[in-house]
This record gives C-alpha cells, sequence and structure tokens, in this order.
C-alpha cells in the first residue's frame, strides 16, 4: 500500500474511478476510520493494483470492470466514512 499513489498515477485516464479510490486511499489513513472499514478498503485497493486478478488488467476494454466492481462494492460499504476531506484531498492529488 506504500506505493499506491504512486501505482495509482499508471490509471489516470484510463479508469474511470481513480478518484474514488484515492478517496478511500486517504480515508483508510484517516485514524478516525474504524478498524472494519480499513480493511476493506486495503483489499480493494490491494486488488485493484494486482495486474492478475480475475479479468487481467491488460485486456482491452474489459480489463478493469472486475476492478471497478470491487471498488464500487467497496466505496458504497465504506462510504459512510469517507469524508469531503478524503475527497478533496483526492482531488488535489490528482491536480499535483
Amino acid at each position: 500500500m506504500d506505493n499506491f499513489l504512486k501505482n495509482v498515477k499508471h490509471f489516470i485516464g484510463y479508469v474511470p474511478f481513480t478518484k474514488d479510490a484515492v478517496a478511500m486511499y486517504f480515508c483508510m489513513l484517516d485514524s478516525r476510520t474504524p478498524f472494519q472499514a480499513k480493511g476493506v478498503i486495503a483489499a480493494a485497493l490491494g486488488y485493484f493494483l494486482l495486474p492478475t486478478d480475475a479479468i487481467p488488467d491488460l485486456l482491452p476494454g474489459i480489463g478493469f470492470t472486475d476492478d471497478a466492481s470491487v471498488i464500487a462494492t467497496a466505496y458504497a460499504t465504506v462510504n459512510a466514512y469517507i469524508t469531503n476531506e478524503h475527497k478533496q484531498q483526492a482531488i488535489e492529488f490528482f491536480n499535483s
């Protein structure tokens, strides 16, 4: 997870849900986020970064569909803990 922000920059422009993934990352780093939510986020982000998942990311057009499902499900699960501050941090990350 240490290289998450570095690695996610490779997907900018290719994957529409990267902003949500980065907001979840900042939520995971927040000390106010419950341990269980951090676990859900870590698992989802780990799956997103894994190139050899259920549908390999290198397959054109469909490679990120499984990743999108995992991120969307995790985001919906932990949405109550993702604050405007986390979303703002994600925006600032992409603008830097």
